[in-house]
């Protein structure tokens, strides 16, 4: 099975629709899928639910999305630095699922593995837990949290091979790996793709039977989501 195509459009061909549910990896702008977010603003589609951890900055990754407001729904951890989703959530035109950081990314795991649901301290007594589910074990609350599943996962990779196993690189992985399993396709953008046989399999991060489709986006720009700065110290022999 050919899994490599020439381009992110052409990666998602037959795979989009208005109303879908979309897995999106990365962190802040860190790994995340920038062409198959293009082409998925260049597509049109809308009334999207987006689950990722936040949704990028303004007019960057994800914020692509909400400025175009093809975005109905996002599932995420935090507003972080976009202004645009925090005024679209204060605004009402953007519904907001808040989740916190590690329930998120077990909630994905969970859909990944089949598992529809799952306890968790997490929220307990908080606004999380309203509507939910409240469990008693050994004496201690636990809300119920459902498994995440999406139409499509859109994830970055560093480096993969021709039948999809992919290595992801250092804190880039964040929540790419889950988002990969939570979906019923796969698509991967990467940076470098090599020869079967070529990687070793203690290294790679996920296995290729859960990618169906490739693209390879480099070269990219690298891009500073929050940049803090001091001035340069004076040397020790200055006057």
């Amino acid at each position: 099975m050919k899994k490599l195509y020439p381009s992110a459009g052409a990666a998602l061909e037959g795979l989009l629709h208005d109303g879908m549910t979309i897995c999106a990896g990365g962190f802040g702008l860190c790994g995340i899928p920038e062409r198959l977010i293009d082409a998925i603003q260049a597509a049109g589609v809308k009334d999207l639910t987006i689950a990722s951890n936040n949704a990028g900055i303004d007019n960057e990754g994800l914020g692509k999305l909400l400025r175009s407001r093809q975005v109905r729904k996002m599932i995420s951890s935090y507003v972080g630095e976009n202004k645009e989703f925090e005024r679209q959530y204060l605004a009402g035109e953007l519904e907001v699922e808040f989740c916190p950081q590690g329930t998120l990314a077990e909630r994905c795991r969970a859909g990944g593995a089949g598992i529809p649901g799952f306890y968790t301290k997490t929220g307990v007594g908080t606004k999380v837990a309203e509507g939910k589910e409240v469990k008693v074990f050994d004496g201690e609350e636990y809300i119920l949290e459902r498994g995440i599943r999406a139409d499509i996962a859109i994830i970055k990779g560093w480096k993969a091979d021709e039948a999809g196993n992919l290595i992801f690189r250092k804190t880039a992985r964040n929540f790419n790996q889950p988002m990969a399993t939570a979906a019923n396709i796969c698509v991967a953008e990467v940076e470098e793709v090599v020869p079967v046989g070529t990687l070793d399999p203690d290294a790679v991060h996920l296995p290729g039977i859960y990618v169906k489709r490739m693209i390879v986006g480099a070269p990219y720009d690298k891009k500073i989501e929050f940049r803090t700065v001091r001035p340069r110290a004076e040397s020790a022999g200055a006057a």
